[in-house]
């Protein structure tokens, strides 16, 4: 499968092109760049002039589609323009166009986020086992999905910038800081206090839900970590099993492959009529 992959986050924009199921490029566009919006055609462009042309066509026809993972709605409607203008084709949006990849067991599906709902989809896919994914970026969130392949549920908690940011702003004193890991449990001046305060309040908060995740469970899940502050934790982290960046840009590709089975599996079936008793 050809596919352009859109992962629309709250502080950037991936945009991924796989060729043949492969990942060839990935493009990371930050949103608060004024030339955000000439970048993602850029990168849309690049990505489109890689894929071939459908070799059974009358016409030029190219081969892929365009599937995007927003949690933000303004830059959902960039991204779509973009797509129009640039490559001439529709974008289909997770949770719209293309359905929720997973299972859930929770009070609203769509509520959730489908970047984490397809980042778990993507984790199961591979562990086909119960499994922990936490993804460290602008926000922690911590999942959990069963050994049925059900996504249960999570936590939500501040990831280390906005953590920092509250601890300036809401103090008197305390100073801006720019989060790096720390270099010492302890922190000996103000600053590596406050980074030390925040990574080992993730630390043990990642340790401690997935033991009571292990709890209900009644074994230990596998845990994968994601998101641009994943990597900086792993030492800390032994029970982590793997360290996966881009996993949403797995997941997209994951449920736009689910929805074409699904849709072919349906029409071959309407195409076999009703089953004779």
């Amino acid at each position: 499968m050809n596919l352009i992959a859109i992962d629309i986050g709250n502080k950037n924009i991936k945009v991924a092109f796989f060729l043949k199921d492969e990942k060839k490029s990935l493009v990371t566009i930050d949103g608060a760049d004024p030339k955000m919006g000439p970048k993602l055609s850029d990168a849309l462009i690049e990505c489109w002039d890689q894929v071939p042309l459908l070799e059974t066509a009358k016409e030029p026809v190219k081969n892929c589609s365009v599937v995007a993972c927003s949690v933000k709605p303004e830059w959902t409607e960039i991204a779509a323009e973009r797509v129009e203008d640039e490559l001439g084709v529709k974008m289909l949006v997770i949770g719209v166009d293309v359905p929720l990849p997973i299972e859930t067991a929770v009070d609203d599906a769509l509520a959730v986020g489908t970047d984490r709902l397809v980042a778990a989809a993507a984790a199961y896919a591979v562990v086909e086992d119960a499994v922990v994914v936490a993804d460290f970026g602008t926000a922690v969130t911590i999942d959990l999905i069963d050994d049925n392949g059900v996504f249960m549920g999570g936590i939500i908690a501040p990831g280390f910038d906005l953590s920092l940011d509250a601890l300036h702003n809401g103090t008197a004193k305390l100073p801006t800081v720019q989060m790096q890991k720390p270099e010492q449990v302890y922190g000996a001046n103000t600053e590596e206090a406050m980074r030390a305060g925040v990574y080992w309040s993730a630390v043990g908060l990642l340790e401690t839900l997935c033991r009571k995740y292990a709890e209900q469970l009644g074994k230990w899940p596998q845990v994968v970590l994601t998101g641009g502050a994943a990597k900086i934790m792993l030492e800390d982290c032994e029970f982590v099993d793997s360290c996966v960046s881009n996993l949403v840009v797995r997941g997209i590709m994951i449920a736009y492959k689910k929805y074409l089975y699904e849709k072919a599996d349906i029409a071959q079936r309407d195409a076999e009529g009703p089953k004779k008793k």
